[in-house]
This record gives C-alpha cells, structure tokens and sequence, in this order.
C-alpha cells in the first residue's frame, strides 16, 4: 500500500500534466489555423494516393514540402471528430502534454523525483511550447519523438541495452519524417550521452552498438523518402519548394540548406499579433522581420519570437546547466547522471547556437530543443537544492522564476497565439464571392480554376475541396506551361484562372508566379470577369474560348 509521502510526487505530476493539459486545450479552436497545411489535410483525407503523398490539392498533382506522417494524424482526426479547427489541432495538443509526463519518466530515475518535476513543470509552462502544441503545424509531434528517444537513450545507458538504444534510434528517425532536418537539433546531445552513459569494455563494441543505431536511424529517417522512389515518376506528386519535383530535394535543399541561409522576412501573418489589412476586399499580405543572427537574437523583446516566450528560460537553463555540469563532474556522480547532464547540456548548447546563427528562423523550429532547456533546468535546480547547508536555499527563488514563463503562457492563451503561417489565406468576402462564382458557372469542369501560384489558393481548396490546377510552385517555377493549358481548355476541363500576382515592370520573372507564361498567357487572351464576380479587378479570369 502506498503511503502518501510516496504518493506524493505522482500527485505532483498529475498537477503539472493537468495544467499542461489546460494551457494547451482550453479555448483551442479559438486560435488561428494554417490554410497550408489544413489544404494538405482536406486533399489526404480523399483517396489513399493523396494520403500517402501529402498531397495539397485534391488532384494529387503537387504535394507538401515534408513527409506527411504529422498529416496523417490529423486526418485520422478529422475522421475521428469531423472536420474543425479544434480536431486539427487536437494531435499537436495531446502530444506537447503527453511529452509532460515523458520528460518526467526520462530524468526521475536518474536524477530523482525533484529534477523530474521542475524538468516537467518547465516544459508544460515554456511560452514557446504552449503556443506550438495550439496549432495544427507538425513540431509539437516531432518534440514529443524526441523526448521519446531522450528516455530510451537514458534507459539504454541504465540497463546497458542495446534494444533501448535502437529505440533510440527509431524515436530519432520517426522524428525526422515529421520535421525533417529540424529533429537532428537533438542527435549530437543524444549521441554523448550514450557514449559516455553506456558500459563498453572495448570501444569496439560500443563502435558496433552506435553503428546498428545510425543503421536503425538511416532506415526509419529515409522510410518515407525511400518509399516515394518505388511509384513512377508521373504517379508522384511535385513536391512543392523543390526545383525538381522530387521530395528529396525538398527534404534537403529547401527544408534543409535554404533553411540556414534563407530569407529573413516571412510573407503572411507572423507568429505574432499582427492586424488583418484589407484594401478593397483583398488581404494585403503583412509580415514581421525574423530578427537578424546574433548571440543575443533569442532575448528580443519583440518579434517573432520575443525573450519572455524562449529565450529567458533558456538563458536561466544554460546557468544552472552549466554549474550542473561542474556540479556533477566534481562530485563523482554516477555514469549515467554524468552522461544524462553532459547530453542534455549539448544538446541545450546546439541548439543556443544554431538558432542564434540560421537566417531563416520561425518560432515553431526551437520545438526541437525546448526538452534540453526544460530537462537542463530541472537537472540544474535540482543540483543547486542538493548543496550543503544554506546554499541549497539559492534552489528555491531560481524555480520560482518559473512564474515568468507561466504568465507569458497564460496570456498567449487568452490572446488565442498561433505560430502556424498564413500562407493561402483568402480574404473570408473574397472566398465567398469567389467560391460561389466558380459554383454557378463551372459547367462540370474537372479543375475548379487554374492558380497562379501553388500556396495562393489554400483556404479555397479547405473550403471547396476541388481539384486546382497549380501554375506555378513555390517561387514562381512554371509547372503547367501553356500549352497543357491550352490542352485542358480545350478538354473542359478548367474554365476560370485566379491571378492574385501582378507582373510589375522590371519584376524578376524567375521567382514571380504572377510572370510565369501561363499567367502572361491568360492575362493577354482571357476574360477579365472580377467585378461580375464581386471581386477586385485582375483576379479572375475566363479563360479563352470558355462560353460564359
């Protein structure tokens, strides 16, 4: 029978999963989705072949930038509950608390039930956390996948099991088919501790346990790429970012390379607040400046991702870790204590460094280190409390600062915060109008228009779930020329174009949807019907030879 001393910190932990639980559910479908991805999920949830795929437009012609595994949570979802803000972003708030307790399982064994909790307490109260598990992008899964391999990395070193550590390696690898490039933030951390956690008495046989895991890696990471390669090539999808349709180059050229020195301003709503413009029924798209690299870019005040949100819990994570490092080096802690401090404080310290460095950072990519500041607090406080005499007291104000966060989140909650984008986004009177033009006058034509551009229409494609014929992908790369146009035309099978990009004099036609041929094309030969269609005037086209 327990006692309720032992009860005591399952209690504890209850409270802390249950206020996680509540900052990540309470009023969720209040706050602001992501047509994109939402696009994505209408188009999955129609046939298998776009399941698979993550196809974004019904048609299966284009598809995401990632691999869908994410995606096909929220299909499963949407399946489950129907089709509403809250049931998409339903697996992203159940995994950023279910990562909680996980954080708690992977450091009270090691480091007792203290670390454990404040390591938990901090993870369920991280502004940054809070407000990624509340929306429908894919890093709160991808974070939860890695908390998952942090605990079977640490058991790995406790029992000296390599089961344990191709777990590991599998949790890793799930990972990186959700986010990509942004899960490997956790390898190098992960990769020390279990050198140093894991008994060898050879560094042979520790060479062949990590070469088993870097196999278990490769192939779970690669599963989903590698399976693309067995369809032809006119049965895959382009992949939208790549330069060649294929999503290997989207995995590792724009979600990879492009990543690190890409743009510095991102095009559609921010992460943070910032109000809807409109100028005659049409968005005007605004944007927030990504805070130029520098070692002091995660205590901005402001931004995309202003210090109460990150980086002042970070800074506090990289203190106490430091002094948990010495602490546990110079008091003879046990091997896998040492091992578990020295990983995580690696891992805390890459990714310090690599978002203080990247061009092109959104608010959601520290999901893939906020487990290392949270775990490296908890370890770092518990040190501090397990000083002699009236040292350890220094342990009780620095947890207490934990309220700074807690407030940040509080009030993202109730500010209905999202860090998802807003690409694709139509003006709500727009899409209206326009929808129900396109409804009355598609006389049984296959495509419902044809798109300028591949992520302008996504909010129609969530709304109407028609097949669309894209144009151009991402950066105004022709994919329909126009002669395939002129084909379709022909077949009926498109009678309507949406132009929503104008062609400005000098304007560099390689990277301008609105420059492509095919948009020339119709721009000189079509229609020009947006005031019949109560639209702003150039965004709507019949295209030629269509009968009104």
């Amino acid at each position: 029978m327990r006692t309720p001393r032992t009860l005591l910190p399952w209690l504890a932990l209850a409270s802390i999963t249950a206020g996680a639980a509540a900052l990540r559910l309470i009023d969720l479908g209040a706050v602001r989705l992501d047509p994109f991805y939402d696009a994505a999920v209408r188009s999955m949830g129609l046939s298998w072949h776009n399941f698979f795929f993550g196809a974004y437009e019904p048609g299966g012609s284009v598809s995401i930038d990632k691999p869908p595994v994410d995606l096909w949570l929220q299909v499963g979802s949407v399946k489950l509950f129907g089709w509403g803000s809250v049931a998409l972003k339903l697996p992203e708030a159940l995994a950023g608390t279910a990562a909680v307790p996980l954080l708690y399982a992977a450091l009270a064994r090691p480091f007792g039930v203290l670390a454990g909790l404040l390591a938990a307490l901090a993870l369920a109260v991280l502004p940054i956390e809070v407000i990624t598990a509340r929306s429908d992008t894919m890093d709160a899964v991808m974070m939860l996948l890695l908390v998952l391999a942090l605990f079977a990395a640490v058991r790995a070193c406790e029992s000296d099991s390599t089961a344990w550590l191709l777990a590991a390696a599998a949790a890793l690898g799930i990972a990186f088919n959700v986010k990509l490039l942004e899960s490997i933030v956790a390898v190098p951390g992960l990769f020390v501790l279990v050198c140093l956690g894991m008994r060898h008495k050879t560094g042979t046989r520790l060479m062949g346990r990590l070469a088993a895991a870097g196999a278990v890696y490769a192939v779970v990471a690669l599963s989903w790429l590698g399976a693309t390669l067995l369809f032809a090539s006119h049965e895959r999808p382009y992949a939208i970012g790549s330069t060649n349709g294929s999503a290997w180059n989207a995995a590792f050229v724009f979600n990879g390379s492009e990543r690190l020195t890409g743009k510095t301003v991102e095009v559609g709503q921010p992460a943070v607040p910032v109000p809807q413009q409109t100028h005659g029924g049409r968005m005007i798209a605004t944007s927030t400046p990504i805070a130029p690299p520098s070692p002091t870019r995660l205590l901005a005040r402001n931004g995309q991702l202003p210090a109460k949100w990150l980086g002042w819990e970070a800074l506090l994570a990289l203190l106490v870790g430091a002094f948990a490092v010495a602490f546990v080096v110079r008091r003879g802690a046990g091997r896998v204590q040492r091992a578990a401090t020295i990983g995580i404080f690696v891992w805390l310290a890459t990714g310090l460094v690599l978002f203080s460095a990247m061009a092109r950072l959104h608010p959601r990519y520290v999901e893939s280190f906020t487990p290392a500041v949270a775990g490296m607090f908890g370890i770092g406080v518990a040190c501090l409390a397990g000083l002699s005499g009236r040292a350890r007291f220094l342990a009780m104000p620095v947890a207490a600062l934990l309220a700074i966060p807690f407030v940040a989140s509080v009030e993202a909650v109730a500010d209905h915060t999202s860090d998802a984008g807003n690409v694709g986004a139509l003006a709500p009177a727009e899409q209206r109008a326009l929808s129900a033009y396109l409804l009355a006058h598609q006389a049984g034509a296959r495509y419902e228009l044809a798109a300028a551009s591949s992520t302008s229409i996504a909010s129609l494609i969530v709304q109407d779930q028609r097949p669309v014929l894209i144009l151009t992908t991402y950066n105004g790369l022709p994919f329909t020329s126009v002669a395939r146009l002129q084909t379709l035309i022909a077949q009926g099978a498109v009678r309507y174009a949406f132009l929503n990009a104008a062609c400005p004099r000098g304007a560099p036609t390689a990277t301008n949807a609105g420059c492509a041929p095919a948009a020339l094309w119709i721009r000189k030969h079509g229609v020009d019907v947006s005031r019949q269609a109560g639209l702003h005037p150039g965004v709507l086209w019949r295209l030629p030879g269509v009968v009104p």
